[in-house]
């Protein structure tokens, strides 16, 4: 059986995005992470677990957790060697989840976005499907061998790839606006931004590397 755990992080958190998904969030885990656990507090929504340095949380809501509730918290000092998205999706691969959803992993800080994204491999090479969620975007990890994007059930209007890290090589695309056939995907060009599904199905795959899928969509959709 699936179990899905959801990370509330600390950036940008829609309530019309959010609040669907905590809500209906019956099996699995749902982790706090720092502002995010404000967020929780003020509706209603009870968390398995907080953690962080707490520094951008009020003191009356952490105590709350700390003191009437059975709530896990993992707190840390703010001196640390890694962010608190990533301690949150680290202890994530220790609560048995076979799927991990990121809200609030974006927004603000184009540092934070990208550490955020970057983190990514820690459940991709534990073989877990992650994800970070919001309004206009879908960041996932691809895999090398074929991975299936369908119309009925993209995101939005656009994808965009990019290697993370080195490039990749043997890049195909098909059944996109602009197809790609045994390319290298290079990490210092714009070439496959904005992409779009022209078929059924976008077909999109390599022989090595990693792959950063975005799939997005305009404010306005």
């Amino acid at each position: 059986m699936s179990k899905r755990i959801v990370i509330v992080s600390g950036g940008k958190l829609e309530e019309s995005i959010c609040l669907p998904i905590l809500e209906g969030q019956k099996e699995g885990y749902i982790i706090g992470v720092d502002r995010g656990v404000e967020f929780l507090y003020h509706h209603q929504i009870m968390p398995d677990y907080i953690v962080g340095d707490f520094d951008s949380v009020k003191k009356e809501v952490v105590d709350y957790y700390r003191n009437e509730t059975h709530v896990g918290i993992r707190e840390y000092n703010p001196v640390k060697d890694a962010s608190d998205t990533e301690i949150a999706i680290r202890l994530a691969m220790t609560l048995g989840g076979t799927e991990l959803l990121i809200l609030g992993a974006t927004g603000g800080r184009i540092d934070h976005l990208w550490a955020n994204v970057q983190s990514l491999t820690i459940p991709y090479k534990a073989g877990i499907h992650a994800v970070i969620l919001d309004s206009q975007n879908r960041i996932s990890l691809l895999r090398e061998g074929e991975n299936h994007l369908k119309k009925s059930e993209a995101y939005g209007r656009y994808f965009s790839v990019f290697p993370l890290g080195e490039e990749v090589f043997g890049f195909n695309i098909t059944g996109a606006k602009y197809p790609l056939h045994n390319h290298v995907l290079t990490p210092y060009d714009s070439l496959c931004v904005s992409n779009e599904i022209a078929e059924d199905e976008v077909v999109i795959s390599f022989t090595a590397g990693v792959v950063i899928l975005m799939e997005t969509r305009d404010k306005e959709e």
